[in-house]
């Protein structure tokens, strides 16, 4: 019988840093012997790839609801053909974003009701919720330092909006603490990482 598998998401607003903190829990887990499978949301599928250009794309003007859907269809497929499968075989995944940025963004940035974001969740990711969550938490004007010279569709909301989604973010993880990390990201990454690899040391069991 083939050991439980382990599930860990990065989250945070745009420009928060989490991306580069899973690039370094990846190598940090590689070098200390476990195997991991990356995976970035929306994509990580041919299918959600395709949903991740459309949602991304600057020159397109998506409603909310629809902009919900097209998330959720996005991590259906991506859970049914490689997260359960990986997380069924034992495998540690890391997943760049996930169904907290739906329920942070959607819901409390778009203002859709968030307990029906929530059950919509459910149904795209069944059994599959992440066991471990790293909130890398900064404000907005720290994450429009960090961005990317080219704007995507969601890089383009206003403060506002942002500080609605960190606010969000802040709630889910006052709702579950016991899976939400959260991490001051107002720091280097590499004084960020430190925190981030203590907490992988104690769950992965890496002396």
């Amino acid at each position: 019988m083939m050991p439980p598998g382990y599930f860990i998401t990065f989250e945070g607003i745009d420009g928060s840093g989490k991306t580069t903190q899973l690039q370094m829990a990846e190598k940090f887990l590689a070098d200390n012997g476990r195997s991991t499978l990356v995976l970035r949301e929306p994509g990580s599928t041919p299918i959600s790839e395709k949903i991740r250009d459309l949602l991304l794309n600057p020159g397109l003007k998506i409603n909310p609801v629809s902009e919900l859907m097209l998330y959720l269809a996005a991590r259906a497929e991506l859970v049914a053909q490689v997260i359960a499968p990986a997380i069924d075989n034992g495998r540690i995944v890391l997943c760049d974003r996930f169904h907290d940025s739906t329920t942070a963004y959607q819901g409390y940035g778009r203002g859709i009701e968030v307990a029906l974001v929530s059950r919509l969740n459910e149904l795209a990711i069944g059994k599959y919720k992440p066991h471990l969550t790293f909130l890398i938490d900064v404000d907005y004007r720290t994450s429009l330092t960090r961005r990317k010279t080219a704007t995507d569709r969601l890089e383009a909301e206003n403060h506002e909006f942002f500080d609605r989604v960190r606010q969000g973010f802040l709630q889910i993880a006052r709702n579950e603490p016991d899976r939400v990390i959260v991490i001051n990201g107002n720091r280097t990454p590499v004084e960020i990482f430190i925190e981030v690899k203590d907490c992988l040391s104690r769950k992965m069991n890496i002396i």
